[in-house]
């Protein structure tokens, strides 16, 4: 959900660890070929950079998929792990790099989040992601094959992307990926990609539903879990923050991953990590991000973008006080049996 453009300090590091990626997904943006990937070296440091020059906080890592590099990712989490001054560590993947060794590190990695991207059932989902190469695995049984371990593994998170060509099908996906164990979920609509009329019609008509269904599962007083209500950020889709791109420049965002966005970090680089910003150069830069985005998309991209937004921040508005409900009658189930 959007706020206005601000310049927060800098409590989140954003490492994009790679570009590659090993599915090319209809929806994404995320130009990934020609990039270097960053080193176990420069994953230690960037930690130690954001927390002695920035105070610390959450670290999110992204891709391409990260578990491409994995040795990256796993320097990254040892360096975060006896830090205090980090809180959560986030590790968003496809999936088909993770196995049963994975989820026995992240099940004793107590700061860890676990978001895996999914579309739902099996046909959309293999309708928009395609393998690069015949000899990968379908992503969807990889996940699928895992599931006893992963529904073992705490803080685990299903993003439900919702591309334009399935959101008449947005609830019946999500009710699969519901019916398939997972009980905390992000819900990702297409951005920065042109929207129909129709298409916008079937994801209110899929927000309305999925609104519905969180709504009684909280009557029942089941824990699903949205992580939307809790996230509120200057620009649709991209992340604010410290951010470290896989070629090591530093910027206040990663709209730049965007294919069609690249020319924008020549406007949005403040800093490598042999030579960072200071924190009021970063909050500088972070308040110009939001001009630096607009004139770089036609009006359709924009308007779509911001009405798809719009829709996912009302469906939350309106599921605040179900949800600030739910937890008002689990705190009594709790305080009754107490001795």
């Amino acid at each position: 959900m959007r706020t206005p453009p601000s310049s927060p300090p800098a409590s989140t590091m954003i490492l994009t660890v790679t570009r590659a990626c090993n599915l090319r997904c209809a929806y994404c943006p995320t130009a990934k070929d020609g990039w270097p990937s960053l080193t176990e070296a420069d994953a230690r440091h960037a930690v130690r950079l954001f927390v002695d020059r920035y105070g610390g906080g959450d670290i999110k890592m992204f891709g391409g998929e990260p578990l491409l590099v994995p040795e990256v990712v796993r320097a990254a989490m040892e360096a975060a792990r006896d830090e205090p001054r980090i809180r959560r560590v986030y590790l968003s993947t496809n999936g088909l790099g993770l196995n049963t060794d994975w989820l026995d590190y992240l099940r004793g990695f107590d700061k860890g989040i676990l978001t895996i991207s999914m579309d739902g059932a099996p046909t959309d989902h293999r309708r928009l992601r395609r393998a690069i190469s015949a000899d990968i695995p379908d992503a969807y049984s990889h996940v699928v094959d895992l599931l006893p371990e992963l529904l073992r593994t705490p803080r685990v998170v299903v993003t439900q992307t919702i591309a334009p060509a399935t959101a008449k099908r947005g609830r019946e996906n999500f009710r699969h990926l519901v019916n398939l164990g997972f009980k905390r979920f992000n819900l990702l609509p297409g951005y920065f990609i042109p929207w129909r009329p129709d298409q916008l019609q079937h994801l209110d008509t899929a927000f309305a539903g999925i609104a519905d269904d969180f709504r009684a599962a909280w009557a029942r007083g089941h824990n699903l879990y949205l992580r939307n209500l809790f996230v509120h950020a200057p620009t649709p889709f991209f992340n604010t923050g410290f951010v470290v791109d896989s070629d090591r420049t530093i910027h206040p965002s990663n709209i730049g991953l965007s294919g069609a966005l690249g020319d924008t970090r020549v406007d949005t680089q403040v800093g490598t990590l042999d030579a960072p910003p200071t924190r009021r150069a970063l909050a500088e830069k972070t308040a110009q991000v939001h001009d630096i985005l607009r004139p770089a998309l036609s009006d359709k991209v924009w308007d779509s973008t911001m009405a798809v937004d719009a829709r996912l921040t009302h469906m939350c508005r309106g599921l605040y006080r179900d949800y600030l409900a739910h937890r008002a009658r689990k705190r009594a189930a709790r305080a009754e049996v107490r001795p």
